[in-house]
């Protein structure tokens, strides 16, 4: 099964991990959740390893200039209704592994543990 990547064309973080991949020789497909969108299943299914308050990019500017009143008593219904509604939220990357694994965020180490080149 091939890896996706998951993210934004030019987030900084994503330009690190496909520069990573591609110096490994890691066959990948890059899937723009700005350009594409993403459905609440794959949300879904990636909080059900991770944990939603993993997904959610708390760091971002996008979620740094929500009203207070949002930002409060988040619940994973309405950090999923962010992240739908905002894909900027969706901490980046993710990469898909196949068989069910994920790694969310880039850290050279855990590719290089994780992902066969």
């Amino acid at each position: 099964m091939p890896v996706t990547i998951y993210g934004i064309k030019n987030c900084d973080t994503m330009k690190k991990a496909r520069t990573w991949l591609d110096g490994h020789g890691v066959a990948y497909a890059f899937h723009d959740y700005k350009e594409t969108g993403i459905d609440l299943a794959h949300l879904k299914a990636w909080a059900k390893k991770v944990g939603w308050e993993t997904l959610l990019n708390r760091n971002g500017t996008t979620f740094r200039a929500l009203p207070e009143a949002e930002k409060q008593d988040l619940d994973e219904e309405r950090a999923f209704a962010l992240m739908m509604a905002n894909p900027s939220m969706i901490k980046r990357p993710v990469l898909d592994l196949g068989r069910g694994r994920i790694l969310v965020g880039f850290k050279p180490e855990l590719y290089a543990a994780n992902v066969a080149g």
